[in-house]
């Protein structure tokens, strides 16, 4: 690979982390403990949640909070097509029926679409803040509480996003989820390699998360019982194996102290691609609606395929051609084998994500990142898009075969 070459993403790992890293190694204590427990705590104080439980990936937070819901067989829970595999999954694992809401115009879940799919059988929804722009809380809180639903924000991607001044896992005006999940997995705007969190504010909750996230033990090994010596425990339910270790979180304190610095080269380089996308007509730059702070952990440029004589994949290809990487975020749960029985159902259609899947193409963003990369990424796709845009008679002539195509299909 040239020695100049733009890699998609690579983290911001300091002297710091190793040296925390290092002396947990040398503690003797590896697993979780100490770190975990201080982890939480200064990311309970960072997002404002009253309780904090470190685990080892946002999948496991996810889970974790569905299943000490009480969310189960027979029951539907509704989320986005535009996510992760991970999301959808989750929902499956505790026996309840993935419901697909579509997308509105910055690829989030869309209030209007969620309304539409809730039925005596819905008893959670599960937004997802596509990118690190939140979703339209207020309007999903409003449904929440007009038809007595749980929520449980996968948040994977929003760590140093706001929603209303807030930081996301916060309250606002008083209402916040039942649970938030953050992701810390190598791509994400702080990392521990792999790991997670989930957040509440509801003392119960915390505490059954706590107890399933190991085994269903009841207490964990910092004080099982002293009256029975520190090697008794009782286990109370059928729990799963999620804990985070020592090691993951030395890593995780110090990158948590990092993320003002990550979030704003994040919000500085993205504010690079906006200003110099926002007059090329062959791409659109993402919407940040009013009232909400983007974190930009990506930016999902869109291509506008009337106006270029190439598709995506040939897009990418191009710039993987000319030493920048990109990816793709995501492919949409209906266009996955295993989803099809979901997908294929009448009130799963998503059509406008559907439309959207093609257009997308993530470029380089983070903060190891320079800004001279940043600026040869732009030239980079803007010399892309100039080899290939179409001419004006040419999109004329689709833009009315496909006016023409849509007025035949109505």
């Amino acid at each position: 690979m040239q020695t100049d070459y733009i890699s998609y993403h690579r983290p911001s790992i300091g002297e710091e982390e190793i040296a925390e890293v290092v002396a947990t190694l040398r503690s003797g204590w590896i697993t979780s403990g100490g770190k975990a427990r201080q982890f939480e705590q200064e990311f309970a104080e960072r997002v404002e949640a009253p309780f904090a439980l470190a685990v080892n990936s946002c999948t496991s937070a996810l889970h974790l909070a569905l299943a000490a819901l009480n969310i189960g067989p027979g029951d539907e829970v509704i989320t986005t097509p535009l996510t992760f595999c991970a999301t959808v999954n989750t929902i499956l694992h505790t026996g309840a029926t993935p419901v697909l809401a579509d997308i509105d115009g910055t690829g989030n879940i869309d209030p209007a679409s969620i309304a539409a799919r809730i039925t005596a059988r819905t008893r959670a929804i599960v937004p997802v803040h596509y990118a690190g722009l939140p979703c339209d809380l207020d309007a999903i809180w409003d449904l929440a509480e007009e038809h007595g639903l749980k929520v449980v924000e996968d948040a994977a991607h929003a760590l140093g996003a706001t929603y209303s001044g807030a930081p996301i896992g916060a309250p606002v005006s008083g209402r916040r989820s039942d649970a938030v999940a953050f992701s810390f997995y190598a791509t994400k705007n702080i990392t521990t390699g792999e790991g997670g969190m989930v957040t509440t504010a509801c003392q119960e909750l915390a505490e059954r998360m706590r107890r399933l996230c190991l085994h269903g033990i009841s207490r964990d090994a910092w004080g099982r019982y002293a009256d029975r010596g520190n090697w008794y425990y009782q286990v109370e339910e059928c729990g799963f194996k999620y804990n985070l270790s020592d090691i993951q979180a030395a890593i995780g304190i110090h990158q948590l102290r990092r993320l003002d610095e990550f979030t704003e080269a994040r919000a500085r380089y993205a504010n690079l691609y906006q200003t110099a996308f926002a007059d090329v007509e062959e791409v659109e730059i993402p919407a940040v609606p009013p009232g909400r702070t983007h974190c930009w952990h990506l930016y999902p440029l869109r291509l506008d395929l009337t106006r270029l004589d190439i598709h995506r994949a040939q897009f990418i290809q191009e710039l993987q051609n000319r030493g920048v990487g990109a990816s793709v975020h995501f492919i949409p749960i209906p266009l996955h084998p295993f989803f099809s029985p979901y997908a294929g159902l009448p009130h799963n259609r998503c059509e406008r994500a559907l439309q959207l899947y093609p257009r997308l193409v993530s470029l380089p963003l983070y903060p190891a990142m320079t800004e001279a990369q940043v600026c040869r990424v732009i030239d980079t796709v803007k010399e892309i898009v100039s080899a290939h845009q179409l001419t004006r008679s040419v999109h004329a002539s689709m833009h009315a075969a496909a006016g023409w195509r849509g007025k035949a299909a109505s």
